[in-house]
């Protein structure tokens, strides 16, 4: 009955206009509190689990080839430093957005435990020897919208959590702001390095805060780096290995920098194709999901969502773009549960966030 149903449904004749006003009135797709529970699963299993473990470090002397949780006592888990900052941020957006979620007292202990006062200051120290650009900007801007997170949760754990990390919050800011004058061209790629997504959640982060100096600065930048692109290529898209589209990241970050009506202008030059009705963009496809590299497509598709979700709340005329991010998510968001580590260690925090 249920193929019937589908068969029927998709063989129903419809004028241009019912589809456009359906495509309209589409509404994004949300976390439910079920839903929560299957993914609040995904970083308590790894936010404690240091192997194994992809170091990404620059050994200065053999006294830096320590185990894992003794360069990282507070992110040594997740396979990756980056992964653990935002399995704990995760954790924060779940507990903050569902209190009745289930394990919920299990994840509060983990943060407490590994956001400890002295487990950040040690974190500190190793960005103070050979590894002073260490998860340059990826890592720098989970960091950030960990921070975003426990400032805007009104909850006294948040409290202590957020005085635990504010020393390295204040040292991700002034690398920022230290690193960004210095980087003379934008990197557009589609992994760990892309500008335009390190910008955004650092972005983000400033305005909540109301880190005006912060803000000045991210937003002066991005208007040099991307103020004059026209055209992005986004038939190009994704690569092999994506995770992140560069040209819809751009758009995105774009969205927060320029006021609404220049905002317009500029996305007609950099991707006039969105606005048309019947836009459409292929997902991105993964042959082998026990593979870390090839199952980054998984998060191409929910990275692109939350950025077409983005660009659609800048107009109406973009509303169209949310079944196109609902198409995204729906291809993926099916296969986390159960999936390997490969992908479970970090696309749980993709989809909360595609899904927010």
């Amino acid at each position: 009955m249920l193929s019937m149903i589908l068969f029927f449904a998709c063989s129903e004749q419809k004028s241009p206009v019912d589809k456009a006003v359906e495509m309209e009135n589409v509404e994004p797709i949300k976390l439910d509190l079920t839903a929560a529970n299957n993914l609040i699963d995904l970083p308590l299993a790894c936010v404690l689990q240091e192997y194994p473990n992809k170091l990404s470090q620059v050994v200065g002397d053999k006294g830096d080839l320590r185990e894992p949780r003794d360069l990282h006592p507070s992110f040594y888990g997740c396979f990756d430093w980056h992964s653990a900052v935002h399995g704990h941020w995760s954790l924060v957006k779940l507990i903050k957005d569902f209190p009745k979620v289930e394990n919920k007292e299990d994840a509060i202990s983990k943060l407490k435990q590994n956001i400890s006062k002295e487990n950040i200051l040690k974190e500190i120290e190793y960005f103070e020897g050979h590894n002073k650009s260490y998860e340059r900007t990826y890592g720098w801007a989970w960091l950030l919208k960990l921070a975003e997170e426990l400032h805007t949760w009104d909850d006294p754990i948040a409290r202590e959590l957020e005085s635990n990390l504010q020393p390295m919050t204040n040292m991700i800011v002034d690398k920022y702001s230290e690193f960004l004058p210095k980087l003379v061209y934008p990197i557009r790629v589609g992994e760990h390095p892309n500008t335009a997504f390190g910008m955004s959640f650092a972005l983000d982060y400033a305005k909540t805060v109301g880190n005006s100096e912060f803000e000045m600065l991210l937003k002066k930048r991005a208007q040099n780096y991307f103020q004059d692109d026209q055209n992005c290529p986004i038939t190009w898209e994704p690569s092999g290995f994506d995770f992140l589209s560069p040209c819809l990241e751009e758009a995105s970050l774009m969205s927060r920098v320029l006021p609404k009506s220049e905002y317009i202008t500029w996305l007609d030059k950099f991707l006039p194709q969105l606005k048309e009705k019947n836009f459409e963009l292929e997902v991105g496809r993964v042959s082998d999901r026990t593979d870390g590299k090839l199952v980054h497509l998984d998060g191409v598709n929910f990275s692109r969502a939350w950025c077409l979700k983005s660009i659609a709340g800048t107009d109406n005329k973009y509303n169209h773009l949310i079944k196109v991010a609902n198409n995204h998510i729906e291809n993926s968001l099916p296969s986390l549960v159960g999936d390997s580590y490969e992908g479970g260690h970090w696309l749980g925090s993709f989809a909360i966030y595609a899904c927010q």
